[in-house]
């Protein structure tokens, strides 16, 4: 599967409970890049998306589970380590900037496995630049 999480400098996803952060040309970005591919989400991240949903989401919290191999899954408040020998690709969506955090992306990219195959960047809504690596898995 191919995961997708937004972090900041310190790898950070979370705090009490809440999204770091969010950005509407972020998630606009998120549907563009999955080219119509099935999108897992859970219901806490459903919220930030409009209804109607597009037809390719798909709300489940037990997605993570759910995902098969060319699915994609935008993560924003669960642990990925039991999983990461399902994940082929993390895309990063990452904020530029130091939030304060308590939950992090528990996959450390840094790690041999792990190899960036891109990075781009476009500007977000309510951030001047957002920057998105795309990691891919050797192994799988």
């Amino acid at each position: 599967m191919n995961v997708c999480v937004a972090v900041d400098d310190n790898m950070g996803m979370m705090f009490n409970r809440r999204r770091q952060s969010q950005d509407k040309l972020l998630r606009k970005h998120l549907i563009e890049l999955v080219q119509g591919e099935r999108l897992w989400i859970n219901h806490y991240t459903a919220r930030q998306f409009e209804d109607p949903l597009p037809d390719n989401i798909i709300v489940d919290d037990e997605f993570l589970k759910k995902a098969e191999d060319s699915d994609f899954c935008f993560v924003e408040n669960l642990p990925l380590t039991e999983y990461q020998n399902k994940i082929k690709r993390i895309f990063l969506f990452r904020w530029n900037r130091s939030y304060p955090a308590d939950i992090y992306l528990d996959i450390s990219m840094l790690q041999n496995e792990w190899k960036m195959i891109s990075v781009s960047e476009f500007e977000g809504s309510s951030h001047k630049k957002i920057t998105l690596e795309e990691w891919k898995h050797e192994d799988i």
